[in-house]
């Protein structure tokens, strides 16, 4: 057989060796057993390239199965060195066997995302780690995952800054938000990115930058979600160009000037929510063009106009433009809209009706139109399909009757038409809704009779019915309402009975019946609410002797029964109540008025009494007769009694100051403290001298030192316990200093210290449970004494931070953080100046043998002056670190709200069990900055919650968190007053998030409703 040699030329080829199988088979003898061979060999080479690029991508998959060691083992069954990567749980791979996706969200895993090996996955396009607890930096091994399409890092504990990921120029999607990132967000990286469709950052306390312009290039957008990261400035020009947005959101921020016009072409939107910023101006004309929208948000800003934009939108599901300076009517189209959810406008400056078909033809869920000047009736059929949550038109000009179809609402739990000019019968069925928590009707016309429907209210907790003409008498059938918690229906035209059931009423706090026509006794099952703190039932025509059982509530500060027919003795009881109002005065009350009741701040309190009689003949009343209170044999007994104590006490008297004087004579030198010349002013009965006061001022007693003086413990003779401050008034001689411990305090100028000037005036006038008792001042020339009741159980501090602690449970942590509260409302709100603490820390509530809480410590007190105003400049900065508010750095302005700042800081010790300083906030930080990054995700704002703290509470203790929160806002305006930090502290319910939260997919929503 011949062989035609084939040459180069032949085979066309310009290099001869690039054909050198073909010249090796020509020339070959056995040239089909070697094709045969090369054949095998060059099908085998890619089967063996593919297996190692498996094993490549398990062995970066088993790494990260290895980095989240506290993973959901579950979630990682399937990840094992045998099985193939495609069927790992949330892989995805192409055709090739090439992994492309790993898709792990909500999957609770925990631990940091090694980067470094994941992006060496070269067919990598989507990682999503969404809701998880993945934690640490985000390093910049990031950038090298150049395919990535999908990015979800979004609802993490990451800290630290986000990297540059300019490299990665295909990314479509990209989600970042609540992820705890901060510093300076790379906008610039966004520039690469023209191909995104979806973006979310926020959520993330990044530095204060402008609104990013680099947004503006990214015309393909559809998705835009920058809340709460911290932008200022005003919108960028061009941002009405992102025709492709269906979802805008940058809620929560510090945009300013005026909404910008543009943002009218942006016809796609569904979704536009920027509530709470700064803008001003007016509502953009043209806006009706986005007929689209279903939820528009512009709440909490500065928009002023009217509203005739918005009544072209009919497709909305939401509307809420609630505090902003709106004024007009409200549109009567809305009332037309058939999707119509909810529409929030409360405090505006509204006028005219609401419309009257509003939430007519929808499945209407709430309104709230608050706090304008509407007029009008209601709207008859809000509730027409049943859904209806909400009914909120307090404080307007509204009049006509109460529609009776919400009698017929199961599903209202809030029912609040106050304020307002409301005639005509309340409908019986409103008293029974099912599902009610609050009836509020009260400062209306409003007339019927408190029906016995009532029963039904099974969830009611608070009845607010005051003045109005309602009559008739209270139903036996409240008992039934064990939810009570406030009931008032003071200055009304009630008569009959108080239902002797009420006692049933276990939850009740506050029961205020005052201005009725109210006939009978008092019933003694009311001493069965133990839970009362405010009883006002003055000004009826009530009779009979008053209940001893009305001096057996351990938390009453506050009891009026005058102008009444009450007769009999006062119960001995009422001596042992801590009361900051007490009035029986203008009763028929007869006999001896009990000694611990004879108190200067009760006067008058007594009043209009004539059958009361004084053992000592003070205060304007007569001397009681012998025959007065008691029997013969019973005052012989009590007289022999007293004799003998007498004689026993001087006698240990006499013993007492002999050894007293000899120890002082050891210890001081020259003198005692008694050689002074002093003067004593009581503000409560005293059941001590100065001499036994002013004899335990020494060493052993110790025990506590402050910026404003000494404490000392003394124990009386009878067995009872004091606290004494001890403060110096002047400059004092070099003598003393010889023979005092006692620290100088006060002006070289002579008198008494402004510290203790600020003390006694603030506390002379104070009765409040949760305020320390003053009983007395002790002065002299250099020296100054302040006699307080004695706190066994130390202060707050010491139980969570020092070597005393001791365990304290979350009832209680939150029982003391509710009576602080209600303590510094009565100083700010209760007493007829306002008096600033302007030192509120955990050092400074003390806590009674019940772990019950006592706001101690106001030698910086400043008590605000009428013709001051609100606000009073120092020039020194009060207060103590940690918890010092920051305008004090600035301007030097106390107020109130500098009082709550301080209050905020002791609500997060509580929570967290952490002091306000600690080393693990980082430089330069401390708690409340601490906790305000945490709090930018649920996940976080849990992880500062105090481990000791079961988890059953610690949703609960997030509610008081969030508190804290908005009491150590950076602007004071942002503050609550502390009236309504007591209200949040005492709401059941989750804090309201204002605003919108959509997913369109998931269909979840969070809608803000005003907090009433």
């Amino acid at each position: 057989m011949s062989v035609h040699k084939v040459n180069a030329e032949e085979l066309e080829l310009k290099d001869p060796n690039e054909n050198h199988l073909a010249l090796i088979f020509f020339h070959s003898p056995n040239m089909f057993a070697t094709f045969r061979v090369l054949l095998l060999l060059s099908l085998f080479y890619p089967l063996t390239t593919a297996q190692l690029d498996h094993d490549h991508d398990r062995q970066i998959l088993l790494n990260l199965k290895s980095s989240l060691k506290n993973s959901n083992s579950k979630v990682f069954d399937s990840w094992n060195a045998t099985s193939s990567v495609c069927s790992f749980h949330g892989v995805t791979c192409n055709t090739l066997g090439s992994v492309t996706e790993i898709n792990l969200p909500n999957q609770t895993l925990t631990g940091l995302l090694p980067f470094d090996s994941l992006c060496n996955l070269p067919s990598l396009q989507k990682l999503a780690f969404g809701f998880n607890y993945l934690y640490g930096n985000v390093s910049e091994d990031l950038r090298n995952c150049v395919n990535l399409r999908y990015l979800d890092l979004g609802n993490n504990l990451f800290s630290g800054p986000f990297p540059d990921i300019s490299p990665l120029n295909q990314l479509q999607y990209l989600f970042l938000n609540k992820s705890g990132f901060s510093g300076t967000f790379p906008w610039q990286s966004l520039l690469n990115m023209t191909g995104l469709l979806q973006l979310s950052v926020g959520d993330n306390p990044f530095d204060l930058t402008p609104f990013p312009k680099e947004v503006v290039s990214l015309k393909k957008l559809n998705w835009l979600y920058l809340s709460n990261c911290t932008l200022g400035g005003k919108l960028p020009v061009g941002l009405g160009n992102l025709t492709e947005l269906t979802e805008l959101e940058f809620s929560d921020n510090f945009i300013t000037g005026d909404f910008p016009a543009e943002i009218v072409n942006l016809w796609k939107l569904w979704q536009l929510v920027f509530f709470n910023n700064t803008f001003t101006g007016k509502i953009p004309t043209g806006l009706r063009n986005l007929t689209g929208l279903e939820y528009l948000d512009g709440s909490m800003n500065r928009l002023e106009g009217d509203l005739s934009e918005l009544k072209y939108l009919t497709n909305l599901v939401s509307l809420q433009f609630f505090e902003n300076n709106l004024s007009g009517e409200i549109p009567i189209e809305i009332g037309e809209f058939k999707r119509l959810e909810g529409l929030s406008l409360y405090r505006n400056k509204l006028t005219g009706p609401i419309p009257q078909k509003v939430g007519s033809l929808s499945d209407f869920n709430f309104i709230d139109v608050s706090e304008n000047f509407l007029s009008g009736t209601i709207p008859p059929d809000m509730c027409k399909n049943g859904k209806m949550t909400a009914l909120l038109v307090l404080q307007n000009k509204l009049s006509g009757r109460i529609p009776a179809t919400y009698g017929d609402c199961s599903s209202l739990k809030r029912f609040r038409v106050s304020n307002n000019s409301l005639s005509g019968t309340v409908p019986p069925a409103i008293w029974g809704l099912p599902n009610a928590e609050i009836i509020d009707i009260e400062l209306n016309q409003l007339e019927g009779s408190v029906a016995s429907d009532i029963k039904n209210a099974k969830t009611l907790a608070s009845i607010f019915a005051r003045q109005n003409r309602l009559s008739g008498e209270i139903p036996e059938e409240i008992s039934k309402v064990t939810s009570l918690v406030s009931m008032d229906l003071s200055e009304n035209q009630i008569s009959g009975k108080i239902p002797e059931g009420i006692g049933e009423l276990k939850q009740l706090g506050s029961l205020h019946l005052q201005s009725n026509r109210l006939s009978g006794s008092i019933p003694e099952s009311l001493g069965s609410c133990k839970s009362l703190n405010n009883i006002d039932i003055s000004r009826n025509s009530l009779s009979g002797e008053i209940p001893t059982s009305l001096g057996s509530f351990p938390s009453l500060n506050s009891l009026n029964l005058s102008d009444n027919d009450l007769s009999g003795e006062i119960p001995g009881s009422l001596a042992f109540l801590r009361l900051s109002l007490f009035d029986l005065s203008h009763n028929w009350l007869t006999g001896p008025i009990p000694q611990a009741l004879i108190l200067e701040a009760y006067n008058g309190s007594l009043a209009g009494n004539p059958g009361l009689c004084s053992v000592d003949a003070i205060n304007s009343f007569p001397r009681c007769s012998p025959s007065s209170g008691m029997s013969k044999d019973m005052r012989v007994l009590v007289i022999c009694f007293a004799i003998a104590s007498i004689l026993l006490l001087s006698c240990l008297g006499v013993f007492l100051q002999l050894k007293r004087r000899k120890e002082e004579g050891e210890r001081f030198g020259e003198r005692s403290l008694k050689e002074e010349s002093w003067d004593v002013k009581s503000f409560h009965v005293l059941s001590f001298s100065e001499g036994e006061i002013l004899d335990s001022i020494k060493q052993e007693n110790l025990i506590g030192t402050g910026g404003s003086g000494n404490v000392y413990r003394v124990t009386l003779s009878n067995g009872k316990e004091l606290a004494v401050k001890h403060i110096w008034n002047t400059d004092v001689p070099a003598r003393r200093k010889s023979w005092s411990s006692t620290p100088m305090l006060g002006n070289k100028r002579g008198g008494k210290s402004k510290e203790f000037d600020a003390e006694v005036q603030a506390l002379s006038s104070i009765r409040h449970v949760n305020v320390v008792k003053l009983f007395c001042s002790i002065t002299s020339e250099d020296s100054s004494l302040l006699v307080y009741e004695y706190l066994p159980n130390g202060s707050l501090w010491d139980r969570l931070h020092t070597s005393r602690k001791m365990e304290l449970d979350w009832e209680t942590r939150y029982e003391i953080a509710v009576g602080a509260a209600k303590g510094l409302e009565y100083l700010h709100h209760g007493c007829e100046r306002p008096v600033i603490h302007r030192d509120v820390k955990s050092s400074n509530i003390l806590l009674d043998e019940f772990l019950k809480p006592r706001i101690a410590d106001f030698g910086l007190a400043k008590v605000v002056q009428a013709n001051v105003g609100k606000d009073s400049s120092t020039r020194v900065i009060a207060g103590t670190h940690g918890y010092i508010a920051p305008e004090y750095g600035y301007t030097y302005k106390v107020n109130e709200k500098s009082d709550v700042y301080s209050f905020g800081v002791v609500l997060m010790e509580l929570v967290t069990g952490k002091k306000p300083i600690e080393a693990e906030f980082g430089e330069n930080k401390d708690m409340v900055s601490w906790v305000h990054n945490k709090a930018r995700s649920k996940e976080g704002l849990r992880s500062v919650v105090d481990s000791r703290i079961p988890e059953m509470y610690k949703e609960e203790a997030c509610k008081v968190l969030r508190t804290a929160v908005l009491c150590t806002a950076t602007l004071p305006a942002l503050r609550p007053t502390m009236r309504a930090v007591v209200q949040k502290l005492g709401d059941a319910e989750p804090c309201k998030l204002v605003g919108i939260v959509i997913s369109k997919d998931s269909g979840e929503k969070k809608i803000g409703v005003n907090d009433k």
